[in-house]
């Protein structure tokens, strides 16, 4: 099997660990244990639970706790439709190699994660793109995607907050997008791994998991919930789907570890905690972002609504790679180049970390714009 380089995974391992500014980053400012063992108030009790734990294999599809805990996110989820998965990079991969097959028509949107497109292209699939665009707001066109589903489409794969425009599909505009998938008999993918910290309301868009008898969500502890390290995720869909994955996940993944499995319910059991602090961190960081695109004359966006990312247009004669390095070696700053994600002439931003490093990051950026003009 052959399949294209992972253009954003490239990039960040190349240069994440050479900048001093990471406005590359996607996960909201990552928690400590301290900080989670004093969100869940019980720091002492929790530490003589783990002391005399045994580090076996854990259950195999997830313990039935963290499990319970994962579809208490849906309204119509239980246990029998939630399998752990290693992060929602295991999950997608898996979905994927479950479902489609050489000549399955699958319709993605672009741009957005690219294992959504590429690994389902390496199967043999016909892969048909639904560009997202700048004027309608980085939201896919209904009418065109309709068109591209017709009567054949197996699989249609979108991303709700959408990485990397921060575009959002409310619950009207998602149920559009399921009678398209309904009226074929498609599978609907939609990853959700930045769900629970919108800009408005309570941070929750509606899942198609709880829309569409053959709605799919994936999510993971990475992005909303800050704990990237637990390398913890999952897939939450229809019975017949998760025990289908099940026979694939077999051959991969055995059980994820004791400890994160144990780590991420204690996560998800106060994620009332976690959840308020990063919509506070999401919300007045990216009011902050705001601020600064409007105070730059070659910057330009179309203003997030959910997610940590945002696609920041640049008015200048050069490749995104070309601005992105540019940018590092002369100002420590990293971005993602818009080439990296299959968009050029845009760079992607992440704006969820911590808010000094955002602050005194695009003060630096704002340097660099300077000289390019002068």
């Amino acid at each position: 099997m052959k399949i294209r380089e992972f253009g954003v995974e490239i990039w960040m391992n190349q240069y994440e660990n050479h900048c001093k500014y990471n406005l590359a980053e996607t996960c909201v400012e990552s928690l400590t244990i301290d900080q989670l063992l004093t969100m869940a108030g019980k720091k002492e009790a929790i530490i003589s639970e783990l002391l005399p734990m045994k580090l076996t294999y854990g259950a195999i599809e997830g313990s039935d706790r963290v499990r319970n805990l994962v579809a208490g996110l849906f309204t119509s989820m239980k246990k029998e439709n939630i399998i752990i998965t290693h992060g929602a990079i295991g999950a997608n991969a898996l979905l994927h190699e479950t479902l489609v097959e050489p000549g399955d028509r699958v319709v993605s949107v672009l741009p957005t994660y690219q294992q959504h497109y590429s690994i389902p292209e390496s199967y043999g699939a016909d892969v048909r793109i639904l560009k997202l665009r700048e004027e309608n707001n980085f939201l896919p066109d209904l009418e065109e995607l309709k068109s591209l589903v017709g009567d054949k489409a197996k699989l249609i794969a979108i991303n709700n907050p959408n990485n990397p425009s921060g575009s959002l599909m409310d619950r009207a505009f998602l149920e559009k997008v399921v009678e398209i998938a309904r009226s074929c008999g498609a599978f609907l993918l939609c990853d959700e791994v930045y769900r629970g910290i919108d800009q408005d309301g309570d941070g929750f868009t509606v899942s198609v998991a709880d829309l569409y008898e053959k709605g799919i969500s994936t999510g993971s502890m990475s992005k909303s919930y800050s704990l990237a390290g637990l390398r913890l995720g999952w897939i939450a869909g229809p019975v017949e789907v998760i025990q289908a994955v099940s026979i694939h996940r077999d051959y991969n993944t055995i059980s994820v570890g004791m400890i994160n499995d144990h780590f991420a319910s204690i996560a998800l059991e106060n994620k009332e905690a976690i959840l308020e602090r990063n919509r506070n961190i999401v919300r007045s960081n990216l009011a902050y972002l705001d601020q600064w695109v409007a105070q730059e004359p070659r910057i330009s966006y179309v203003k997030p609504k959910g997610a940590t990312v945002a696609l920041l247009k640049y008015d200048f004669d050069m490749t995104s790679r070309d601005f992105c390095v540019r940018l590092l070696e002369s100002k420590g700053v990293m971005f993602t180049p818009g080439s990296a994600l299959d968009v050029e002439g845009y760079v992607r931003i992440g704006f969820a970390n911590n808010p000094a490093v955002l602050k005194e990051g695009l003060a630096k950026v704002s340097e660099f714009l300077s000289e390019l003009e002068s």
